[in-house]
């Protein structure tokens, strides 16, 4: 009775995103600054196959997002990968663990953007130091991230309608490029000389499936989200689709524009395409990179402190971080301790190798999300939610496992020692809660014998 009163009367997150809100911030996190140098490395791994590279990895996106919209409708609670895990392993290390993974992806990836954004970018129109700038734009962010979640998207329409429209400006310089008769259509179908086809295909997919990384922190937004069991799968299939869209055309007519070789060497493969076209200045994408960065790391710290708040509602992280804002109902303490450590990140961090284990750490939760909708198919629930055709995630686990098989060695060791640290974090959250318990076992047998 007593914890029933006490979940009822607490503030609790507003139900304010719907479907359009959802669309635009799964496009904006999906659609990032990664990609405005991806298409280079792709370029050097499958020549001028980008697009198809680009195509292969939608696929394997895809699979992945069928297990989401499952779960996410099935379990509309905030926390994501972390809540599955738990109802599947019905194991508090095992949830923690996956629930750590994410957050330790979501806050590294946002002191990396920090950098990213006071970097060359930021360079290209005022000379500031970098580390106090990165200071500064992530308390900026966890301001606009404590003011309010609507407010925050409403943030991300506007950053999301810049960056996706930088995107397509290259796509339409292209194809006038093309029109014009300055482009070799043959670029766009140059096979690799050195390597196979289709092996040279799916190495450079492997570099694309992280462009589409970024769909899974939708996730902890679901206690949010109007009618979830109807929303949720559209926006984020739709988003997916639209984002596909945009990098299979990005993946053709850059290398009908710019020679694959070419496009290979440059550290800024889409301002190839624009200068090849003359007409807009490179500096404009400048902007566009900033606004592009600015976006993900709003959106990343929108997930990591989401995240951090269902899992200590959850008790596998300490109960203050489930702390909400009386006013601006949002998660304040999860906010804070969120931005104070990703802040230490870019303070201190080389964020190179570390930054590269985030994507191992997103394959690990990936893998226990897909192999959680097929153990919790055991669980009904008494309302209406998407479900997923069952050889979708067997598919979607053994994707995950080819990734996998492509990471180095060293981003093995570094996923090693952050597992161990979230062990420790497990370990010292659980033994104070059960002090705590233990307290008041005594506290009331105490006041029993004074009675």
């Amino acid at each position: 009775m007593t914890s029933e009163t006490t979940t009822t009367s607490a503030p609790t997150l507003k139900r304010a995103v719907t479907g359009p809100l959802l669309f635009l911030f799964i496009l904006g996190d999906v659609l990032g600054a990664g990609v405005y140098a991806l298409i280079g490395e792709m370029a050097g791994q499958a020549g001028g196959l980008v697009w198809l590279a680009f195509a292969v990895a939608l696929v394997m996106a895809l699979l992945t997002a069928f297990s989401y919209a499952e779960l996410v409708t099935k379990y509309p609670k905030a926390g994501g990968s972390a809540v599955f895990a738990e109802k599947a392993y019905r194991s508090p290390l095992v949830a923690f663990l996956v629930g750590f993974c994410m957050l330790a992806a979501g806050v590294v990836s946002a002191a990396g953007l920090s950098l990213a954004f006071t970097g060359e970018y930021l360079a290209a129109f005022l000379d500031v130091p970098q580390v106090p700038a990165a200071v500064v734009f992530l308390v900026l962010v966890a301001l606009t991230n404590a003011w309010g979640i609507k407010e925050s998207l409403r943030a991300n329409i506007v950053m999301t309608l810049i960056e996706t429209t930088g995107l397509v400006v290259v796509i339409v310089l292209g194809a006038w490029v093309i029109g014009r008769g300055d482009a070799d259509l043959g670029g766009a179908f140059e096979a690799p000389a050195e390597t196979g086809v289709w092996v040279a295909v799916l190495g450079s997919a492997l570099i694309a499936y992280y462009s589409f990384v970024g769909f899974e922190t939708s996730a902890n937004l679901a206690e949010e989200i109007t009618d979830v069991s109807r929303v949720y799968p559209r926006a984020l299939f739709g988003s997916l689709l639209t984002a596909g869209v945009v990098y299979l055309l990005l993946g053709f007519v850059a290398p009908a524009v710019v020679a694959p070789g070419t496009l290979a060497e440059s550290t800024g493969p889409l301002l190839e395409v624009v200068e090849v076209a003359g007409v807009v200045p490179p500096k404009v994408f400048a902007v566009v990179a900033l606004v592009a960065v600015a976006n993900g790391a709003l959106l990343t710290m929108i997930m990591a402190s989401r995240l951090a708040y269902g899992m200590a509602g959850r008790g596998l992280l300490p109960g203050p971080l489930a702390r909400v804002l009386p006013k601006r109902r949002t998660p304040g303490v999860a906010i804070v301790v969120t931005t104070l450590v990703a802040i230490l990140l870019a303070v201190t961090g080389e964020l190179v190798d570390l930054a590269s284990t985030v994507v191992l750490l997103l394959l690990f939760v990936f893998l226990s999300t897909n192999v959680a909708v097929l153990v919790l198919r055991r669980d009904p629930v008494p309302h209406d939610h998407f479900r997923a055709p069952t050889f979708v995630p067997v598919l979607a686990v053994l994707s995950c496992l080819l990734l996998l098989t492509r990471q180095e060695p060293q981003h093995w060791a570094l996923a090693g020692v952050l597992l161990a640290v979230g062990v420790v974090l497990h370990l010292v959250t659980r033994k104070s809660s059960q002090a705590s318990a233990a307290a008041r076992v005594e506290a009331r047998a105490g006041d029993a014998s004074d009675g």
